[in-house]
């Protein structure tokens, strides 16, 4: 749909809120997204490395509306702190620092929600942050935890179970979010800080609304495992392993969904997972998969659902809900297939692509086509519109030119994927 299908390409930022074919936002990984009630696409921040030595976080946001992008706020330049302002009061100065991997939501009004993420403080200081952010009527209005997060700013996890003014989950970023049905919003696991100030991978989950935090599940120290128990029976004390970089959907019926992801040991091992999870009713349920880490995927015949069907193990999958409920899956880091799969009726499918590492076949911008695919990649940024379609920007992958040193990197092309 737009972008270009090579790597690494510096976008062109046109006049900011003025649209053009011409516009294209920089290459990037993990930025944040969200859909308005128009179906404007909406993407802030994420991240690139131009050099080995120099992360390179974004804080511009840009909208996608009738085939063209919009450069609408924040800087076009790199690297930039926060501006926080008041805390509470929208101001047009203010802009979150860049930042990438942060977990985002819409509520029901339509106003849209940042939380936290890898990126640039008040100070100008790189550290996994817990600041919260809303976007409404084209403000930034930051809205809870700190301006500064320089060494880690533990989690205040108060009682299970209990709201409370002054819990706040630890900085981190690489968690994932729902919206339930009732527009509350849920975060869990991530890298980050626990309630003692260790840094790590997180396993718990959290709820905010009305303002509060509260502190549901999981526990408030880092590298805990899974409590797996019976497969397919909710239990008060399963829950999933600490981890990163999963992926999450909600069901119909507005429960949560949670999809393999990675953990990485104290030795400094780095484990892929893919177990399915259900919270539902304040308990969690395994659903589907192993309690083992690095499995091959059961890819069966494509197009045909089967119950023994699962994808491989794998870390920062694209994923989406369709408007039927069904759940859907696209590549990560694992070994880099540009597989596509549906979990529907409580078995998986696989759509499309390839068990193997793929560059992208694009055919014609603006062309539908059987043979299109995006090339394999991970942390790429995802919507879904009200039709029900797909669309899905950039991350850190294969271009079209190959499987090479050359072709791989950091993207800016932009697909729909029409179910």
């Amino acid at each position: 749909m737009a972008g270009s299908d090579l790597v690494n390409q510096s976008g062109s930022y046109g006049q900011q809120g003025a649209s053009a074919s011409s516009n294209a936002p920089p290459a990037r990984y993990a930025a944040a997204t969200w859909t308005d009630s128009s179906d404007n696409l909406w993407l802030f921040g994420g991240q690139s490395a131009p050099t080995e030595a120099s992360d390179t976080y974004y804080s511009d946001l840009w909208k996608f509306s009738n085939g063209q992008w919009t450069w609408v706020a924040g800087p076009n330049t790199t690297n930039h702190p926060g501006v926080y302002g008041t805390l509470g009061v929208s101001a047009s100065g203010n802009i979150p620092g860049g930042r990438s991997n942060a977990v985002t939501w819409t509520d029901n009004s339509g106003n849209f929600w940042l939380f936290g993420g890898l990126g640039l403080d008040a100070d100008g200081n790189s550290e996994d942050l817990n600041d919260l952010w809303r976007f409404s009527d084209g403000q930034w209005t930051w809205m809870d935890g700190p301006q500064t997060a320089f060494g880690g700013v533990p989690g205040i996890y108060g009682s299970k179970g209990v709201a409370a003014a002054g819990n706040l989950p630890g900085g981190r970023s690489d968690a994932v979010a729902w919206t339930d049905g009732s527009g509350d919003f849920w975060l869990f696991g991530g890298l980050g800080w626990d309630s003692a100030g260790a840094w790590g991978d997180l396993n718990d989950l959290w709820k905010y609304n009305n303002g509060q935090w509260t502190w549901v599940s999981g526990a408030n120290v880092v590298q805990q495992d899974g409590v797996y128990g019976e497969l397919g029976v909710r239990n008060p004390t399963n829950v999933p392993g600490a981890r990163i970089d999963a992926a999450a959907w909600t069901d119909v019926s507005g429960s949560l969904w949670l999809f393999g992801g990675s953990y990485n040991q104290p030795m400094g091992t780095i484990h892929l997972l893919n177990d399915l999870w259900w919270f539902n009713n304040g308990q969690w349920t395994w659903m589907g998969g192993t309690d083992q880490p690095d499995q091959a995927g059961v890819y069966g015949t494509k197009g045909v659902a089967s119950s023994t069907n699962i994808p491989g193990a794998r870390s920062g999958a694209a994923f989406w809900t369709d408007n039927s409920g069904n759940f859907w899956l696209f590549s990560g880091g694992s070994s880099w297939q540009n597989d596509l799969w549906e979990y529907s009726n409580g078995q998986w499918i696989w759509v499309d692509g390839s068990q193997a590492n793929s560059p992208g076949t694009y055919g014609t911008l603006g062309t539908a086509s059987p043979t299109n695919i995006p090339g394999s990649r991970f942390s790429a940024s995802t919507w879904t519109d009200h039709s029900g379609n797909l669309w899905l920007f950039g991350g850190n992958g294969n271009d079209s030119t190959g499987i090479s040193q050359g072709s791989f990197g950091y993207l800016n092309d932009l697909w729909k994927y029409q179910p």
